[in-house]
């Protein structure tokens, strides 16, 4: 009976393996014969991880350099040596200016270089985007947009860090943290309480001047959408507060002209 039962665990087994190479099988038709069998493999996850696998934007083939970024990665280790005085930036420049320097016909070589290993990019993107099922496809397109809104946050804070947006009021706790952090036994919180609400008076004072001085530059899209939208109904009630007045005094001069 146990021997029996061994035997039909094996044949479910090879069945799941038939359905799985069979799955495999399909998916290296739609990926056309540039698909090797490695690739096949890993992408239908053969063995503990199954077809459902997730993908990686790492596995996605990396765009070749630039002609000028080949000239640097040729030339920085021979420009380190000729100047190790130099900190990083000032070598960056250093290559920068050789590069603005180097005759045409030599910048031609690594823009050469740079269309031959493009042209293999594309075919290897080709065959990975093949490779990708729906849920890989879904998957990664949600991978790719986080990365790139995360790089926009990242942008946006340094643009506001250059524009000088005040910083946010710091809390109780950690003004009392950061003034005592080794002698923190046994204090009173309340005074730190007190410097938390001054700080916060603080920021709002700094954000409204901070906050004036960004429409005066016509950076409305980095006002706060609250004190924004109060400053425009502000605005429209004063208009519209100067468009009666001037209506009731043209009403007044009419009536004393008919008069």
């Amino acid at each position: 009976m146990a021997a029996a039962l061994e035997l039909l665990g094996r044949a479910a087994g090879l069945a799941n393996g038939a359905r799985l190479l069979l799955g495999c099988g399909e998916a290296a038709g739609r990926a056309g014969p540039g698909l090797t069998a490695g690739v096949l493999l890993r992408a239908c996850g053969v063995g503990r991880l199954g077809c459902s696998r997730a993908m990686s934007s790492a596995e996605r083939p990396k765009r070749p350099l630039s002609a000028y970024f080949r000239f640097v990665k040729e030339k920085q280790l021979a420009f380190r040596q000729q100047n190790p005085e130099l900190n990083s930036l000032e070598l960056v420049r250093k290559l920068a200016g050789a590069w603005r320097e180097l005759p045409a016909a030599q910048k031609q070589v690594y823009e050469e270089a740079r269309k031959t290993d493009w042209q293999k990019y594309e075919e290897q993107l080709a065959a990975y985007k093949a490779q990708l099922t729906p849920a890989q496809a879904a998957a990664l397109k949600e991978e790719r947009r986080k990365r790139l809104a995360k790089r926009r946050s990242f942008r946006i804070k340094r643009e506001l860090t250059v524009l000088g947006k005040p910083k946010r009021p710091r809390s109780g706790f950690n003004i009392f943290v950061s003034e005592n952090f080794q002698q923190s036994k046994g204090l009173s919180p309340t005074p730190y309480l007190q410097l938390a609400q001054d700080d916060k008076v603080r920021y709002e004072n700094e954000m409204k001047s901070w906050e004036a001085k960004m429409v005066e530059l016509g950076r409305e899209d980095l006002i706060r959408s609250r004190e924004l939208q109060t400053r425009k109904k502000t605005d429209t009630a004063q208009e519209g507060s100067k468009a009666l007045l001037r209506e009731s005094l043209a009403k007044l001069k009419l009536k004393k002209s008919e008069e």
